[in-house]
């Protein structure tokens, strides 16, 4: 059976970059990633990165389609900024990497990210794996 997987925003930033030998064989995103793609377009003033980054939400898009934060990711959110204050680690400025994590977590999909530490303290509730 085929290994599915969550990609982070960082992968999808880094994709060709990445190994894809360590990537899941099926991969989706979270509706979280395309909304932090579309802000990050317009947080330069620079018209060049401005244009790279808008090609990259549109590639992003085209490529995957969003997994959407709903219900049961809702829920999943709750259980992990639990697991993260428990640590005695706000989880607040965090939101949109644990509103990705609920995601994966909602889904049963592990989440593949070039930033592990920033889903650290998570136990068993969502499986991240590091490329």
């Amino acid at each position: 059976m085929a290994e599915r997987g969550l990609l982070d925003t960082s992968v999808v930033v880094d994709h060709d970059i990445v190994d894809v030998d360590r990537l899941p064989d099926e991969s989706a995103i979270s509706a979280i990633t395309l909304a932090e793609l579309a802000a990050a377009t317009h947080a330069t003033t620079d018209a060049l990165e401005r244009a790279r980054r808008q090609d990259r939400l549109q590639w992003a898009a085209q490529t995957w389609d969003a997994l959407a934060f709903d219900a049961e990711a809702a829920r999943a959110f709750a259980r992990i900024a639990a697991a993260i204050r428990s640590t005695g680690r706000p989880a607040r400025p965090r939101v949109a990497d644990l509103l990705i994590a609920s995601t994966a977590a909602a889904h049963a999909l592990p989440l593949y990210t070039r930033t592990p530490a920033a889903f650290a303290d998570l136990g068993e509730i969502v499986r991240v794996v590091a490329v």
